[in-house]
């Protein structure tokens, strides 16, 4: 039997940052919560077999309503997020203790609305193959390591080569196994500090590569004001060159 793939999709943050009332992952899009664009996404990719939602408290109940309005038959719980990144991905790993090793987990930003089905699949292939994987496209910028200047200010102080820069994104992909032992090694750290899962996988365990799979520049995260009005352009012209879901029409 092929591993069953679970799907944990963080709200757990508030976004400060948009200076919103409400957290961003509510914010309307195109007539429907942020949110509802990324479970929808989820849903539609037929390697997914169960989706876990990590939700702000003070929002549970409103995204409960709103994953049985949906018809979101996937869905498996929706359950209060943590403090931080990291305290929201533990408790969607806590929330799979009965899965097994061998089974795969995807962990994905509720603020990124617009991934589609198919970089979900290419993530889950790719676990095929390796025990981690995280989805990232090239730097288009330079990108430079600054230090303080002798006379005040920073300064630049190495230019590292552009072709082997990459932005992440997410999903980020995992053998269970694999990133239950990385969290296991990570919370033995008094000083851990971590806003990226493939990241505690590197630290904590160096010997397990960590492949790329391609991403695209349309899977934007919804950060500051404006995103939303960017990711309403992207999505319109989504819709213009496939299905709903994100399929080629």
């Amino acid at each position: 039997m092929r591993p069953r793939v679970i799907a944990a999709i963080l709200a757990g943050g508030v976004g400060a940052r948009m200076g919103a009332s409400s957290p961003k992952q509510l914010l309307p899009l195109a007539g429907r919560p942020v949110i509802e664009h990324t479970i929808a996404a989820f849903e539609a990719c037929p390697d997914v077999d169960e989706i876990i939602v990590l939700m702000v408290r003070e929002h549970l109940e409103y995204v409960r309503g709103l994953v049985a309005e949906a018809g979101f038959g996937k869905v498996g719980a929706v359950l209060p997020g943590g403090a931080t990144r990291t305290d929201t991905s533990m408790a969607a790993l806590a929330a799979m203790e009965h899965a097994a090793d061998t089974d795969l987990v995807l962990l994905h930003d509720a603020a990124r609305p617009l991934v589609r089905p198919a970089t979900i699949s290419a993530c889950t292939a790719a676990l095929r193959e390796a025990g981690a994987v995280g989805v990232a496209v090239p730097s288009s910028d330079t990108v430079v390591r600054v230090a303080p200047g002798r006379s005040g200010g920073q300064v630049i102080a190495h230019v590292p080569p552009r072709d082997e820069l990459r932005r992440m994104q997410t999903p980020q992909g995992f053998r269970l196994g694999v990133i239950r032992r990385a969290y296991e090694s990570a919370m033995a750290d008094p000083h851990l500090v971590a806003t990226d899962d493939c990241g505690v996988v590197l630290r904590y365990l160096p010997e397990e590569e960590v492949r790329i799979v391609p991403g695209e520049e349309g899977n934007i995260k919804v950060t500051n004001p404006g995103d939303i009005e960017v990711a309403e352009t992207l999505l319109r012209r989504m819709r213009e060159h496939t299905g709903p879901t994100g399929a080629k029409a």
